[in-house]
């Protein structure tokens, strides 16, 4: 998925293939296995081109992430606690975006937010906090990043 993003337009099997040769050696069979797998979950759809598919996103980066966040939160038995120990994980730019957003969802909020709550108005928060994230499209060229 990430290869498809990385695009924004509709790609062919042998783009991603070429995009990824520069990193590792993969299969053509390989890449048209992983996008045929993507359309068959509705993550892309695809459109003939002669012998060939041409595939493009069904949703965003941003709209994947959200629904993974969402998703991720929602299986919480403490959502607060939960969003608690995400805020901690976060960078200073990333709160910062964090604040931007909030800015644009609810523009009533005020616009300076308190950098630190006094740690009696915060949840509990669990000592441990699970670092596995589900898995999904992203991973399907073998790694978010990739």
């Amino acid at each position: 998925m990430t290869r498809v993003w990385k695009w924004n337009r509709p790609v062919t099997v042998r783009e991603v293939l070429e995009d990824l040769q520069q990193e590792r050696s993969i299969a053509y069979t390989t890449v048209m296995t992983v996008l045929d797998n993507l359309h068959q979950k509705g993550w892309v759809r695809r459109e003939a081109e002669g012998r060939a598919y041409r595939y493009e996103a069904v949703s965003t980066r941003a709209a994947y992430s959200a629904a993974l966040m969402n998703e991720a939160w929602g299986q919480s038995d403490n959502p607060a606690a939960a969003l608690v120990a995400f805020f901690g994980m976060m960078s200073p730019q990333q709160r910062e975006a964090l604040r931007d957003a909030m800015r644009i969802v609810s523009p009533e909020l005020p616009s300076e937010v308190p950098a630190e709550v006094p740690r009696e108005e915060v949840a509990e928060v669990p000592s441990e906090v699970p670092s596995e994230v589900p898995s999904g499209p992203a991973e399907a060229d073998g790694g978010p990043g990739r």
